[in-house]
């Protein structure tokens, strides 16, 4: 076996002759159960129940491929209309449904869209009377902590409204222009 590892290594060594590597050959026999490593896609296991891949000003992407349109109530194994339009809507009618089921959910995380706009003062007392907890953050963020709570296994509910504004990072420009270069070309030969 180590015969082996070494003919590989001194083969990867001729093909990348002149390349930095980051890398190195480790033999098998140093490794045990303790060092070994795994990754998992958590939007893609389903186990987990529903969790937000994106968003956008028309809804948000789930994991299970569905596309929910404008603001939605989402639970680990559903999603639901909320009829709400921006973060000024929203009152004690509009949030009954999450005090109402049972199980009681232990936190609920509110997406009031864009940065900047708030929750009535009343509303946050009211939900706390209730014995729910809030986590109110702009829409992205609500997005992101929706998710990791549901993937810890918390029985968490997500009220979210679509940002109508975005915040663009280089990285998205980059990756954009890439993939509009990449879709330019026919065969390996850039359309000019």
């Amino acid at each position: 076996m180590t015969s082996l590892l070494r003919k590989c290594n001194t083969l990867c060594n001729q093909l990348l002759k002149g390349c930095t590597s980051h890398f190195t050959v480790v033999p098998r026999r140093w490794l045990n159960d303790m060092d070994k490593s795994t990754v998992t896609i958590v939007n893609q296991d389903t186990s987990l129940g529903i969790l937000i891949n994106s968003y956008s000003r028309a809804g948000f992407r789930l994991s299970n491929g569905m596309m929910a349109i404008g603001p939605i109530a989402i639970f680990p194994k559903s999603v639901l209309s909320w009829n709400v339009n921006t973060a000024e809507d929203i009152n004690e009618e509009s949030l009954s449904l999450f005090y109402t089921l049972e199980p009681k959910i232990d936190i609920l995380v509110i997406g009031v869209g864009n940065p900047g706009q708030q929750v009535s003062s009343k509303i946050i007392q009211y939900m706390k009377e209730k014995h729910i907890s809030l986590e109110i953050s702009p829409t992205e963020t609500a997005c992101a902590t929706y998710n990791f709570l549901n993937a810890e296994g918390r029985c968490v509910a997500g009220a979210l409204i679509p940002p109508t504004q975005y915040r663009i990072s280089e990285d998205d420009i980059a990756s954009t222009k890439r993939r509009n270069r990449d879709m330019m070309k026919v065969d390996d030969f850039p359309i000019v």
